[in-house]
């Protein structure tokens, strides 16, 4: 079975019935302002303010692209951001001598408490061991889980960067899946090839949507032994694979024709990989703009349970970026990077209700729309990359 929702045929259809889809920004008081919502039925949604005050970042830190968010089980806000996607106009403090009165890079992997205090910051190569005389720190990091113990575990798109890392809360090194600059395609069972997300599978499983060069989700256990791989629809990985190394203005072109979402195989960025509360395993075909859904059998086979398809005619960085889901398990909330907005779905039946937000710059607002994630109280966390380079908590009001 598969789900559709298309972002212009849906605006159409309530402009030409007389609703109103979206309400003016305005600040409302405090640093809670409107966000633009669409609603697609009759039935209530969730409503969210963006926190234009949301995070407490010190005066003389800047942060760059951030590609990875995670809310650990305490509420604590983790993200994992580029320094190195920061210029020298934006780090003018850090140069020698400095040129201006701010800022410094901050660190990789940033934790927030819920009020949006900064509670810790680590990263970068220092941390990572050396493999065969190689740093296994990534060179353009991408994906950030927490785990249910309070591990960290990142991957990287960058060139060589085939290797998701696993840290503890401190930034002490645990252990490594893979090696940088060390890839064998989507049939081996041993080497990664520039993972974007990492999601926890069943049994201390942890499963990694091995996606910019491999074009796969693969599983290994606590022991880092193999157990499992697949592609589109469960189905055996084809043997495509990204030729040289991955660059972001690939992330962009239609020079693949254009998102297929009837492809019996992923697109060219598998994007993310995510556990659902109904053990459920969603997994971002961005490029053909569809999310597939996964189970696994009691006797540990993937199968493939349905397509859902958001706005299938956009091109560009095309749409289906993050998955999370409400507290209560009642509505799923889906990234679209291109249309710059969150979808907002029926998380058992997977009907499209409605959506937040718009491309810009303003807050409640996107460029790059990469990483979605919620707390225990509903609110809604959002990263963007490119030149978003910003997270956003948009505060849960209610559902009417």
């Amino acid at each position: 079975m598969t789900f559709r929702a298309s972002a212009l045929s849906v605006a159409a259809t309530f402009m030409a019935a007389g609703c109103e889809a979206a309400s003016e920004a305005s600040n409302s008081g405090g640093a809670l302002v409107e966000v633009r919502t669409q609603q697609f039925t009759d039935r209530p949604i969730p409503r969210f303010k963006a926190d234009a005050a949301w995070p407490d970042l010190p005066d003389d830190l800047i942060l760059g692209q951030v590609p990875g968010l995670a809310v650990g089980g305490d509420d604590n806000v983790w993200i994992l951001q580029r320094p190195n996607s920061l210029g020298f106009s934006d780090t003018g403090l850090a140069q020698e001598p400095p040129i201006a009165v701010c800022c410094r890079p901050a660190p990789h992997v940033i934790k927030f408490s819920q009020s949006g205090e900064l509670l810790d910051a680590w990263g970068g190569p220092a941390l990572a061991p050396e493999t065969g005389g190689v740093n296994q720190w990534p060179a353009n990091v991408h994906g950030l889980l927490v785990d249910e113990a309070g591990t960290v575990w990142i991957g990287g798109n960058g060139d060589g960067d085939h290797v998701v890392l696993n840290f503890n809360a401190d930034g002490e090194f645990i252990r490594a899946v893979g090696r940088r600059n060390d890839t064998a395609g989507n049939f081996d069972r041993a080497t990664l090839g520039n993972p974007a997300d990492i999601a926890p599978g069943r049994d201390g499983e942890i499963l990694i949507a091995d996606g910019y060069i491999n074009k796969r989700i693969i599983g290994f256990d606590e022991d880092g032994d193999f157990t499992r791989f697949w592609g589109a629809y469960a189905a055996s990985p084809d043997d495509e694979t990204r030729e040289g190394a991955f660059d972001q203005s690939q992330a962009s072109s239609n020079a693949d024709g254009g998102a297929d979402p009837e492809s019996k195989t992923f697109g060219d960025i598998v994007h993310c990989v995510v556990k659902g509360p109904d053990d459920r395993i969603y997994v971002c075909d961005r490029r053909n703009n569809r999310l597939q859904v996964f189970e696994t059998s009691e006797d540990g086979e993937t199968v493939f349970l349905q397509d859902i398809v958001f706005a299938p005619e956009t091109g560009g960085t095309r749409t289906v970026s993050d998955v999370a889901f409400s507290p209560d398990n009642a509505f799923m909330y889906v990234s679209d990077m291109m249309n710059g907005q969150v979808w907002i779905l029926d998380a058992k039946t997977y009907e499209f209700l409605g959506a937040i937000g718009r491309n810009g710059r303003y807050p409640g607002e996107f460029i790059w729309l990469h990483s979605v994630d919620v707390d225990s109280d509903g609110n809604i966390y959002t990263t963007e990359v490119n030149t978003g380079r910003r997270v956003q908590k948009f505060v849960f009001t209610g559902v009417n």
